[in-house]
């Protein structure tokens, strides 16, 4: 299985016929993004949450390409009334199952609003609140995939790291709105995954961080960290 990052917190994971676009956020939206919303062909598409950075280019991606959508349910149903037709609409602890897999929410610390206006594309008076932010538990190629989502540090990422046998973990790591580098090196250790993928950083100037001192924490934990450039594929 092949992981493609598209920066920021936007990737896909290919299992042969299948490509999971995960918080489609593409150029020319997604500053550091290589590909637009015209080059991704995906057949499913998950999403963690409703800010304009994670869902920008969901609903045309999933319009276009008729990609089965899995969504938390105050989401999911917003993208229905946005024309998107294929949409699965679990809550936290709900997983959709297809044949090549999973997909798992599960609990992640932060908010969650629809983009607002171009200027202001958080605003709770320009956009609404969509329900509760998420993690994603995914299994696929037979690997089980755990996307933290947007979030600080919390407790219970032990607990989902030994319900689900973590086997690569996808951690925010640019601070001021998620957590930082050095919490994210401490969740690492809670998760218990022997490789970790950092998202979430270097996309505008707020979240730049120092991505070799990231993977320096993780080695002396024994954890491997997976730095893939916008535009960069890995084999998982």
């Amino acid at each position: 299985m092949e992981i493609l990052y598209h920066g920021h917190s936007c990737f896909e994971l290919i299992d042969g016929e299948t490509r999971l676009l995960i918080d489609p956020f593409l150029a020319p939206n997604n500053p550091v993004a290589k590909a637009t919303a015209e080059d991704v062909n995906p057949t499913h598409i998950a999403l963690t949450h409703g800010h304009a950075d994670h869902v920008a280019d969901a609903a045309p991606v999933a319009k276009r390409t008729g990609a089965q959508v899995v969504a938390c349910v105050e989401l999911a149903n917003w993208l229905e009334e946005l024309g998107v037709e294929n949409v699965s609409d679990p809550n936290l602890g709900g997983t959709i199952s297809f044949d090549w897999g999973s997909v798992k929410l599960v609990p992640a610390w932060h908010t969650s609003t629809a983009p607002g206006s171009s200027e202001r594309p958080f605003s709770a008076d320009l956009g609404v609140p969509l329900g509760t932010p998420a993690g994603l538990v995914i299994e696929i190629g037979g690997l089980t995939i755990y996307d933290a989502g947007d979030t600080c540090l919390f407790g219970d990422m032990e607990l989902i790291g030994r319900r689900h046998g973590v086997d690569v973990a996808l951690l925010p790591i640019g601070g001021h709105y998620t957590m930082d580098r050095h919490d994210a090196a401490y969740a690492a250790g809670l998760i218990g995954a022997k490789r970790v993928i950092p998202i979430h950083y270097d996309t505008f100037p707020p979240i730049e961080v120092d991505v070799e001192a990231f993977r320096t924490d993780l080695a002396a934990q024994e954890i491997e960290a997976v730095v893939l450039g916008p535009g960069e594929t890995a084999t998982l």
